[in-house]
């Protein structure tokens, strides 16, 4: 059975900088509120019209693509997570495969959030360890900017959010010594209200009152101007409900690869988290007793990215030689859902 390695790994963020002072423009907040109950310092933020979702996912594949020796002809699938895609439908992936002139390929659009990189790569794992394909292309980019209340009421998530894209290529590989060790996905909505966008949907109100619909009988109910006037259509979350969550998920998940493989957290040579909060990243540090150098954050500089957060910092762990051939590196994620995963990775 062929495994899979990281062949080629690239990532993207925007050239537009905004600082916690550049926020403060906007809401009332401040440098030391934000740095307090997140850990983040700035956020890239993509060009209004410039950038999208899809077109930074295509910067970062080039170069992933690139790094494997490979054309985009090679490619065989694309994976895309992602929870703000160009368009309500279709997908991501299809204009990946468009803008790049792939070959006809398939096309999967991941919807796990800050789980979805994770999630991809272990739909990308199955994939080849069947051989029905050598050559995937996985990748994870988020535009949260378009989407977030830049008012005093939304600073407790529009300062949490930035966006980035990061992207890897899979690929079959015979070496034993190498490649993707195993994944570990789980879910659980019995709170999936308590980090979600409600609107625009198709939920009618069927689970609560989350949207002023008009009274036709038929359409016109998708995304109504009574959402828009009475801003119902921005992302909710309960901080202290998901961190409360994360703390237990995230060591959970990670111990369950680790014990997977008889090996212990001083083992891992390199933990990448999801950049959800540096707080949450810092205390899973102290419960695995993980030295910093085998952690690795990049929150304080582009803040949460969503399903784009783990390829970029792995990406830069990578370019800065934390992480080297033969290492045992750990990816954990945690998200709206509540969805968590990891994966084991000998590099």
């Amino acid at each position: 059975m062929p495994r899979s390695i990281i062949a080629g790994i690239g990532m993207h963020v925007p050239e537009n900088i905004y600082t916690n002072n550049d926020l403060t423009k906007l809401m009332d907040t401040s440098d030391e509120w934000i740095q307090e109950r997140t850990g983040i310092r700035e956020r890239r933020y993509a060009g209004r019209q410039a950038e999208t979702t899809t077109t930074m996912g295509i910067a970062a594949a080039k170069i992933a693509i690139e790094r494997a020796g490979l054309t985009p002809q090679n490619i065989d699938f694309i994976i895309f997570a992602t929870l703000s895609p160009d368009y309500y439908f279709p997908g991501c992936g299809v204009l990946v495969q468009r803008e790049m002139k792939m070959k006809e390929i398939g096309a999967l659009d991941i919807r796990n959030q800050c789980s979805g990189f994770v999630y991809a790569i272990s739909v990308g794992d199955q994939f080849i360890k069947s051989g029905m394909y050598k050559n995937i292309l996985v990748i994870g980019s988020e535009k949260h900017s378009f989407g977030l209340d830049f008012s005093t009421k939304g600073r407790n998530i529009s300062v949490i959010f930035g966006d980035g894209a990061g992207a890897v290529v899979l690929q079959a590989s015979e070496d034993d010594l190498r490649g993707m060790l195993s994944t570990h996905l789980h879910s659980d909505g019995n709170s999936a209200e308590v980090l979600a966008m409600y609107n625009p949907g198709t939920h009618g109100n069927h689970w609560e009152h989350f949207a002023d619909f008009d009274n036709d009988d038929m359409g016109k109910a998708f995304m109504t101007h009574a959402m828009i006037d009475k801003e119902q259509n921005f992302p909710k979350m309960d901080g202290q409900a998901v961190f409360k969550k994360a703390i237990e998920k995230f060591p959970e998940v990670i111990m369950e690869a680790l014990n997977t493989h008889g090996l212990s957290p001083a083992d891992i040579d390199m933990l990448i988290p999801h950049q959800a909060n540096l707080r949450i990243s810092q205390m899973l540090q102290k419960i695995l007793k993980l030295p910093s150098e085998k952690v690795y954050n990049n929150i304080q500089r582009y803040g949460n990215t969503t399903a784009a957060s783990i390829p970029i910092a792995l990406c830069e762990a990578w370019q800065e030689g934390k992480i080297k051939q033969g290492d045992l590196v750990c990816l954990a994620a945690f998200g709206s859902g509540f969805t968590w995963a990891s994966a084991l990775i000998r590099w």
